[in-house]
């Protein structure tokens, strides 16, 4: 960010890794009076105007989905990396959606934890040690997103558990839809990363042109992160993908039908034939 600053950048559009390391750059890049856009991912300084789908909303679609397949029993909860707020607004919309059914008992949370780096194979970890302490009694996985919901997938197969036990996720990651098409994944939330980069360059240019951050078309308040800090924001619309509506991604040229469909047997989900 500081080499940009240097090469006159005028606005800088940012995903943060990590949400905190970033804060100086971005004051800096306010200080020179460089709008920033937190793409994705929330920036919690007033300046920075924050750009995302609504991940509580997310969550709440991933639960919704793991309960209609599992309206009681031992949840496990594969959660997103600890350094990303977007983490917690997930886990916070899915405990929404829950809440009613573990408050009268239908639901155990049996197991919970943090994914470092949202990388799979910690996911896998964190699976295989809730199966270990529960004996394999996990009835439903609401995993934050495609690749801990594979991680989650791995630890359930090799107990033989694959496709017994509905597991969510997020990022229309092809692999996963692929395992939707196979029965091994209930749920991905499709978050069009085009429509996303669309509307980033638009902001970006919006206030590169000298528009306040509030005066961009569609801005709201937010103030639900880890500070309580209010910021500018706009929160795009997620879809739930499930192997009833597949075709929905296909004919929107994410994904191709072959990719969908690859080793699914015929007549077992409508979109593959």
């Amino acid at each position: 960010m500081e080499s940009l600053i240097s090469q006159g950048a005028t606005a800088l559009i940012i995903l943060a890794q990590d949400s905190s390391a970033i804060a100086p750059a971005v004051t800096k890049a306010q200080n020179e009076g460089i709008p920033v856009v937190g793409y994705d991912r929330l920036i919690e300084i007033p300046s920075a105007y924050y750009l995302t789908f609504d991940n509580k909303e997310v969550g709440r679609i991933q639960a919704r989905e793991v309960l209609k397949v599992k309206p009681e029993g031992n949840y496990a909860f594969i959660k997103g990396s600890a350094s990303d707020p977007n983490a917690d607004f997930l886990f916070s919309g899915q405990m929404e959606v829950l809440k009613e059914a573990m408050d009268s008992g239908k639901i155990k949370n049996v197991g919970e934890a943090y994914t470092d780096g949202w990388l799979p194979a910690n996911a896998q970890k964190n699976m295989e040690q809730i199966l270990t302490a529960n004996n394999n009694a996990v009835d439903a996985v609401v995993a934050s997103n495609d690749g801990t919901a594979g991680g989650a997938i791995a630890a359930l197969s090799a107990q033989g558990l694959e496709g017994s036990v509905p597991v969510s996720g997020q990022d229309a990651d092809f692999a996963a839809l692929n395992r939707i098409a196979l029965g091994t994944q209930t749920v991905s939330v499709w978050k069009d990363s085009r429509e996303l980069g669309k509307k980033a360059a638009e902001i970006a240019v919006e206030l590169a042109k000298g528009t306040a951050l509030d005066g961009v078309a569609g801005t709201t308040k937010f103030n639900g992160g880890p500070g309580g800090v209010e910021m500018n924001a706009q929160f795009l619309t997620p879809l739930a993908i499930t192997k009833d509506n597949l075709n929905v991604i296909i004919d929107a040229g994410w994904v191709s039908k072959d990719v969908v469909c690859q080793g699914v047997k015929p007549g077992t989900v409508d979109v593959c034939g």
